[in-house]
């Protein structure tokens, strides 16, 4: 694999989140580069191309209290956000995405009659699975942490009545303009509660963050936290909508289906390219 890929970035950058949880960020970069195997300026270089910025300052953005400090100076508002048309059709935010939700009638069949094609991209984040209808990508998530079969399964039976067929070369333009933050678009598969919490998600600009109580508060449904949390949690299209976004309210990560470490990654991927 090319040393330079968004996936390589990702594999390095993993193994240095667990030694930076684990020792803070007072760990030098010669240090940091000797354990990821590396040189210091090989090491570095391979930071600033991903992230934007240097070593050191990205530690910064992993430290735990790092989700705090978003949760204290960018927490958006999500029932203003609302009200202001931030969300559904249309440009959002840093990406170009445009949204429609399968029918009530799609979502009681089980996915029944769509044919979704699917196959593995490269990312900023590892390998990504990516699946998508003749309207837009459906799904998406990622393996290292419980394996490519185990990925596909897990997406595979959100829509049990659905055609799977894998094609990546027929969603490999919308896939690679998603990560591009070009015009994309999504088909949002589930239930009205469920892509309620959603489109609340993809009001989030990238950068900012907001709580499970906020979102509920946004749908109407302020005491909802708990079936809020379930919903961020069964969101099919990881990073694109960005469940990551969403923490408790004493600025806790709280959960990441995906796995901790990669939704640590992606606040702080977001957080160095907004200049928190």
């Amino acid at each position: 694999m090319n040393d330079l890929s968004p996936s390589y970035h990702y594999q390095v950058i993993g193994r240095a989140l667990q030694v930076i949880d684990a020792e803070g960020p007072s760990l030098g970069l010669e240090d940091l580069a000797a354990r990821m195997q590396m040189s210091p300026a090989h090491f570095q270089r391979l930071f600033s191309q991903w992230v934007g910025v240097s070593p050191k300052r990205y530690q910064q953005y992993l430290v735990l209290g790092h989700a705090r400090r978003l949760l204290a100076e960018r927490h958006t508002m999500l029932g203003t956000a609302l009200a202001a048309g931030l969300s559904g059709p249309g440009r959002l935010h840093d990406l170009f995405l445009t949204w429609e939700a399968m029918s009530p009638g799609e979502y009681a069949r089980g996915g029944a009659g769509l044919v979704i094609r699917w196959g593995w991209f490269e990312s900023p984040f590892g390998p990504a699975l990516a699946m998508a209808t003749d309207r837009g990508i459906c799904g998406m998530g990622f393996a290292d942490e419980i394996g490519d079969p185990a990925a596909l399964e897990d997406m595979m039976r959100r829509w049990p009545g659905a055609e799977f067929v894998e094609d990546p070369d027929a969603i490999r333009p919308m896939v690679e303009a998603a990560f591009r933050g070009e015009a994309t678009r999504l088909h949002l598969l589930g239930g009205p509660f469920q892509i309620k919490v959603w489109e609340a998600l993809l009001s989030i600009p990238s950068g900012h963050v907001t709580t499970y109580a906020d979102i509920a508060g946004a749908i109407g449904h302020p005491q909802a936290h708990r079936a809020v949390g379930t919903a961020v949690g069964r969101n099919p299209i990881s990073f694109l909508i960005p469940c990551h976004r969403a923490l408790r309210r004493d600025g806790g990560l709280g959960g990441y289906h995906w796995g901790l470490p990669r939704k640590r990654a992606m606040l702080a991927w977001e957080a160095a390219r907004t200049g928190l």
